[in-house]
């Protein structure tokens, strides 16, 4: 239909537009302007669109060509062997699709799983074990030499390093990927946000916008003025081309390099892409070793659920997995298209950086008296949800990232952490925008709000007992799942109890009874009947009052102490009369407790109306101490237990639990006086630790064998 033509065809050069400007900002400029969620919608168009009109596709289209093109400000290089791009999946039914059609062209066949790394792709050329040449991936067949700011990544070997009876080849072209870790990315994004830049928008343009420095620019500059500086003017014009060549260098040093690939290779035959990878590892370059060959699909599919929830252990951000098929022969037959190989997918989580626009800032006052600005978003979709509201954590933050109203805003959600605001977009502004004043009163009872103590960030409304905002924030806190886990009882039914003077404090929760709910209009239907609701809360209050010692602490809303806290004052002092009666120093004896931590919880006990909320749920029946059958005695009475890593069935703090259910002490770090380390995966520094130490390390397929048998079930006699 002619009329359909022409409209795929307006659109499809609107597209083309679209997605090449975003690709000169992304590869050129290192300043994207758009999120990946709205970039791979807009290809993902362009695709569909030229699937049903082919006639639209043109050998220049961004359907056929990878990346972006090299920047003027680079020597260009060529590429000994061409660099693709990779063909997206974004969920499990586009990745089933991907396997059956593999499956059809060679059958069931292994595949290597490893992480897709949020950084910038490089190819390195080794000859006779140097380095020769170091280059962006550009347009996939030449890049940009960037040789020089090598010598100043560590993590880029000058001169490879091989394991004893491994062989140099004569050349060898490296493909791998150059990144930030998380707190590298987050310190880099700290110091642009200090001097009114904007932050990278992500890791891989922070590792762009970092080796494509021209460093030795700046250091013939330097050495130029070094050499004429007479004058006042001229010192003062070096020690600020010092501090900018300290600035770039420091940013190279902190980048980091993982291999995942080899191009054109002179003295090694290879036979798989794990065999591959073994000899980068054997030649002494940085390989993940999280890369895993699976089976078949279904092994596949089980590496790309594990990271899908595991993706905040791994100390970079990733963006997905890639999936390839392991046999180079079977690669070789599959070949590939214009841009991508059809032996490899990438499977793409769902975006946890995106743009949106800020549209205010308000502020919350939270149980402890806490004034958190947080910001209101136009709602946008991230890390899987949408999202409306993020945090700006005080007014100093705010200050200090120098986000206005009305700005475009890059926000960052992290699986279940808050949503937080990173930063502006600086370049965006209109002039339109406004700032924000932090309240100099509490909006919800007009006390003046001050810092708790001198040199404080955080303002906190004082009215502790009477503050509204306290007393809601608080109810609501007791019933949370990280508290006493009172189901039903949600912000509306915690403020009904305050409103309808069911409750005056959370103190008075344990003491409702049928006859104070019926007060309340909320809980009760046709007369003087309880709603369902109603009689759900009075049962959940009946099973709150058996919860272990360590969850009615939580539930106190004492500064700083949350489960690990709570849990290891639980363990050592047995009774909440125990803790109260305690000197600072003793409590700041408890491992995983400290000074900080002891302080807050006399300063609590302290207080006359605390002890009353204390002393009022003992008369609720609100269990106060440990349970009598644990500290009789137990498999694992006596038992030091640190764990490390993620154990599947378990939380962090369900696994705690479970040790302190068997008569052992949960603690957070390991020494010497650790009876055992159980490793799951993941595990981090504290493995390195224990095994450094000697102190024995079990995996977490014996958890269930130490919580039943104890010590003697897992180790060796």
């Amino acid at each position: 239909m002619p009329d359909a033509t022409a409209r795929a065809r307006t659109r499809w050069a609107a597209l083309v537009s679209l997605i090449e400007e975003a690709r000169a900002a992304y590869y050129l400029h290192d300043r994207p302007t758009l999120d990946d969620l709205e970039y791979d919608r807009l290809f993902a168009e362009l695709v569909a669109i030229e699937a049903e009109f082919p006639q639209l596709q043109t050998q220049d289209s961004p359907t056929m060509a990878v990346g972006g093109a090299a920047s003027e400000m680079f020597t260009p290089v060529e590429h000994l062997q061409r660099m693709y791009s990779l063909d997206n999946v974004f969920d499990a039914d586009e990745l089933d699709a991907w396997f059956a059609r593999l499956e059809r062209a060679v059958g069931a066949t292994p595949l290597l799983c490893e992480l897709k790394i949020d950084g910038l792709a490089i190819d390195a050329v080794y000859e006779r074990g140097r380095l020769r040449s170091l280059a962006t991936r550009g347009d996939g067949r030449v890049g940009e030499d960037v040789t020089f700011n090598a010598r100043y990544i560590p993590a880029i070997p000058q001169v490879l390093t091989p394991e004893p009876g491994a062989v140099v080849p004569e050349l060898i072209e490296v493909r791998g990927e150059i990144f930030f870790t998380v707190a590298a990315f987050d310190a880099l994004n700290a110091e642009q946000m200090d001097q009114g830049l904007s932050p990278f928008a992500n890791p891989r343009n922070a590792a762009a916008g970092s080796l494509r420095q021209r460093v030795d620019r700046r250091e013939d500059e330097l050495a130029q003025v070094r050499a004429q500086a007479s004058t006042s003017r001229q010192g003062a014009r070096v020690e600020r081309l010092e501090a900018e060549l300290r600035r770039s260098t420091r940013r190279l040093e902190e980048l980091r390099l993982t291999v995942h690939g080899i191009g054109t290779v002179i003295g090694v035959e290879l036979e798989s892409q794990s065999h591959a990878y073994q000899v980068l590892h054997d030649l002494g370059l940085p390989t993940s070793d999280r890369a895993e060959v699976r089976a078949d699909a279904d092994g596949a599919r089980a590496y790309v659920e594990h990271y899908g929830v595991h993706r905040h252990d791994v100390e970079h951000e990733i963006d997905g997995v890639v999936i390839k098929v392991d046999d180079l022969a079977l690669q070789r037959e599959l070949g590939e298209t214009a841009r991508a190989p059809r032996w490899a997918i990438a499977y793409k989580y769902p975006p946890e950086v995106v743009r949106t626009r800020l549209l205010d800032i308000q502020v919350n006052v939270g149980r402890t008296g806490r004034v958190t600005p947080f910001a209101v978003m136009e709602p946008v979709k991230v890390a899987g949800s949408t999202v409306a509201m993020a945090t700006l954590h005080n007014g100093f933050e705010v200050e200090r990232k120098g986000v206005l109203i009305g700005d475009m805003v890059f926000l960052r959600k992290a699986g279940d952490v808050i949503p937080e605001v990173l930063g502006p977009v600086v370049e965006l502004r209109t002039g339109e925008e406004r700032a924000f004043r932090m309240p100099t009163h509490c909006p919800d009872c007009g006390t003046e709000l001050r810092p708790e103590k001198e040199g404080d960030k955080d303002l906190r409304c004082p009215n502790a007992r009477y503050c509204p905002a306290q007393l809601r924030e608080r109810l609501f806190h007791v019933a949370s799942r990280g508290a006493l886990d009172i189901e039903g009882l949600g912000a509306k039914a915690a403020t009904a109890m305050l409103d309808g003077g069911v409750v005056a404090d959370v103190g008075d929760l344990f003491l409702v009874d049928e006859t104070a709910l019926l007060r309340c209009d909320f809980f009760r239907r046709d007369g003087d009947v309880l709603t369902e609701n109603a009689r759900g809360i009075l049962a959940q209050l009946d099973i709150a009052r058996t919860r272990p010692l360590w969850r009615v602490l939580v539930a106190l809303s004492i500064r700083h102490v949350g489960p690990s806290a709570a849990q290891a004052l639980a363990r050592e002092f047995a009774s909440i009369e125990a803790i109260a009666a305690a000197a600072p120093e003793e409590l700041a004896a408890v491992e995983g407790v400290g000074g900080v931590i002891a302080e807050a919880v006399r300063e609590w006990f302290a207080v006359d109306w605390h002890q009353e909320v204390v002393d009022k749920w003992r008369r609720g029946g609100v269990r106060l101490e440990e349970a009598q059958v644990r500290a009789e005695g137990g498999p694992l009475m006596g038992v030091s237990v640190v764990i490390t890593g993620s154990i599947d069935g378990y939380t962090r703090d369900s696994a705690a639990q479970a040790v302190a259910d068997a008569g052992g002490k949960a603690v957070s770090s390991v020494s010497k006086r650790t009876d055992v380390v159980v490793a799951g995966a993941n595990a981090g520094s504290k493995l390195d630790k224990a095994l450094a130490l000697g102190v024995p390390v079990v995996g977490p397929e014996r958890f269930a064998e130490l919580l039943t048998g104890g010590l003697a079930a897992v180790l060796p006699s």
